[in-house]
């Protein structure tokens, strides 16, 4: 996957973090897409709301865009996905790209 075909699946996605992620990645962030596996949304839901419930439970502050993410996760059900990051200059953003790659499920 090359840095355009990332840059229009970040820029169909609204949310907080992939604004945030789609303007590094235009800075020229570094970013990676990990092509070798998929795992299932659904997996990752489960995955990422328990670590939002840890937080809270736990006084810790969630980053902007989390609760987004996990509301967009479970929305995809057990829908395959590919996971990449791109990291920034003051930040690191997980993505959650759709089978076919031209879809941000999530970030």
């Amino acid at each position: 996957m090359n840095r355009d075909a990332l840059q229009s699946a970040l820029s169909q996605d609204g949310g907080i973090s992939a604004r945030a992620g789609l303007a590094e990645l235009e800075t020229g962030a570094d970013f990676e897409v990990f092509l070798n596996r998929t795992a299932s949304a659904q997996q990752l839901w489960r995955i990422w709301s328990c670590r939002y419930e840890i937080m809270l439970d736990t006084g810790v502050t969630p980053r902007p865009g989390l609760a987004e993410t996990i509301t967009k996760l479970q929305a995809a059900g057990a829908a395959p996905v590919y996971m990449a990051t791109v990291t920034g200059s003051q930040r690191r953003f997980i993505l959650v790209l759709s089978e076919n790659l031209a879809q941000c499920v999530a970030c």
